[in-house]
């Protein structure tokens, strides 16, 4: 490897004043750094050896907060600027360690590789003339050996002022140590940001699933298997979109904020526009703009989504998600069903390596071809309930009151026999499984069975005993879906999508639709099993006082 551009090209700037031996003079107070004698800090508190990094293990918060203020300040005394505008690097860390990684120590005497890194400073070992710093960058860290008599003066007083969590920059050489380690021999040392908090872990920890939620920042630096989950999130997200792009579906936007809710019954969240002076309402589901889109000549289009619902939160709702809508204009809810098992197996082993995920006490096993169940059929292969408790409305009320269903009268005969699958065959459905022909009365958006005018064509797909994708061979008869929706705003109190009928009107060829809830797809593939796990900013109930 040809050595580095010499250091200076990407220097951020002049050089330092030097380094004044002895006392480091401040307003607040002083300390030695020869010493290490204690002295006055920030408004009169005591800030501590200089020479020791604070690792929060042995102070209050606030007198370690204070100590930190203080080097602050000796910092800029010394004409360090402790937050530089700029720090060029070349390469990250991670990607040194991997291109040297299986390099002996003969090798890199002889190519003597010259460096320039950036991270966050997690550990100091030693604190006489030579030490040994932990340097990260997020997913990898490098070790750094820092020598008083090879640093500048001032560079090694930036040393004494360092403290784990700061951000620094670092220039040397690699080696190996004694004990094999891969190591930077530093020859110029750069404080990037004064961390005047401790870092998590090495001050109360931060296990609490809530506190780590909250603060995701810091849940990121102190738990790496919460950066596994993100990254593995934006792969997932990234080999979808690669998948339908290479089977030829086109991305596309459509609105956030829609003239009237539309897409679900859910409940959705209302804004104001003031210079219409407009009630608009954040997105429920695309769908219906979607469907616009078939009606206007795009025969495969996608969204990756956000979408907003007014409703509870649990650990598999949150208010705020991430959906992928996509239709298919010419296909079917079959179709969709070989498309969906060939794109999330796909996406499986792009992201995560495997068929086999791991899914609380067991596994999930997404081998192909995913088994196929009706509604009913499920409801009685997962219950002790027989065909004789779903023949009719006096039955199914019956069973769902011996199953503790809740609301049974203000429930229609689809409504009750989907509660009656929910609370039997939903939470044990832990394999992939297809549940395929609905009631119409809770599926106004999907075409009817051929054979049953009572059934629609529609699937929802269940892996680890929640729902995942939800899809239906589309209902393009204008005046069936009229019927329907007015049908649906009579029992819900919405509204008519008129906008919507109209494109219908113009004609809408068979097409196929399908929603998949990225959340939960991410959650599955991670082994969460709370959906705030793989949400970075989940929205959470306000703490008290707050």
């Amino acid at each position: 490897m040809p050595p580095a551009a010499p250091f200076h090209k990407w220097a951020a700037g002049g050089r330092a004043a030097p380094f004044t031996r002895g006392r480091i003079r401040r307003s607040a107070g002083r300390a030695d750094d020869r010493a290490g004698k204690p002295g006055p800090g920030l408004r009169g508190r005591p800030v501590g050896r200089f020479d020791v990094p604070d690792d929060g293990t042995q102070q209050p918060l606030e007198q370690l907060i204070a100590n930190r203020v203080a080097k602050l300040e000796a910092l800029r005394e010394l004409g360090v600027e402790p937050y530089p505008a700029r720090y060029r690097v070349e390469t990250s860390i991670t990607d040194v360690v991997a291109r040297w990684k299986d390099a002996d120590a003969a090798a890199l005497e002889e190519a003597r590789p010259a460096v320039r890194l950036a991270g966050r400073v997690r550990a100091i070992r030693g604190h006489g003339k030579a030490a040994f710093v932990d340097l990260n960058d997020g997913a990898t860290r490098i070790q750094l050996h820092v020598r008083k008599d090879r640093l500048p003066e001032n560079d090694w007083a930036v040393f004494k002022l360092l403290d784990l969590g700061d951000f620094a920059g670092a220039e040397g050489v690699l080696f190996r140590t004694r004990t094999g380690e891969l190591t930077v021999a530093v020859e110029r040392l750069s404080v990037l940001a004064k961390a005047l908090r401790p870092l998590p872990e090495k001050y109360h920890g931060l296990a609490d699933r809530e506190a780590r939620a909250r603060q995701r920042y810091l849940d990121l630096v102190a738990n790496p298997e919460s950066r596994r989950v993100f990254e593995i999130r934006s792969r997932i997200v990234a080999a979808l979109r690669r998948f339908l792009g290479e089977h030829g579906f086109l991305e596309v936007e459509t609105p956030m904020m829609h003239p009237i809710p539309g897409g679900a019954t859910a409940r959705p969240f209302v804004t104001h526009h003031n210079a219409l002076d407009l009630d608009l309402y954040l997105r429920i589901a695309p769908e219906l703009y979607l469907k616009r889109l078939i009606v206007g000549g795009f025969e495969r289009v996608f969204e990756l989504n956000r979408n907003f619902r007014n409703e509870g939160i649990s650990t598999r709702h949150n208010p705020e998600f991430t959906m992928l809508e996509f239709y298919w204009a010419y296909a079917d809810y079959e179709l969709l069903m070989e498309f969906t098992e060939a794109m999330l197996t796909a996406v499986a082993e792009e992201a995560v390596g495997s068929l086999t995920l791991p899914w609380g006490e067991g596994t999930i096993d997404l081998s192909r071809p995913w088994r196929r169940l009706t509604l009913r059929d499920a409801i009685l292969a997962y219950s002790d309930l027989e065909e004789a408790d779903l023949a009719d409305r006096a039955a199914m009320e019956s069973a769902a009151r011996r199953l503790g269903v809740e609301r049974i009268e203000e429930r229609s005969d689809g409504k009750l026999l989907a509660e009656l699958f929910e609370v039997t065959a939903e939470p044990r459905l832990i394999d992939p499984t297809f549940i395929i022909d609905f009631p119409r009365d809770i599926s106004p958006l999907a075409k009817s069975s051929p054979s049953d005018p009572d059934t629609v064509e529609r699937f929802e797909l269940f892996v680890g005993g929640m729902e995942l994708a939800n899809a239906y061979t589309e209902l393009n008869d204008p005046a069936e879906q009229r019927r329907r929706l007015e049908e649906q705003a009579r029992r819900s109190g919405g509204t008519v999508d008129e906008d919507f009928l109209l494109a219908l009107e113009h004609g809408m060829p068979p097409t196929g639709g399908e929603g998949i809830g990225i959340d939960r797809l991410v959650m599955l593939m991670t082994g969460r099993q709370s959906i705030r796990d793989v949400i970075l900013f989940p929205l959470l109930r306000p703490r008290e006082g707050e």
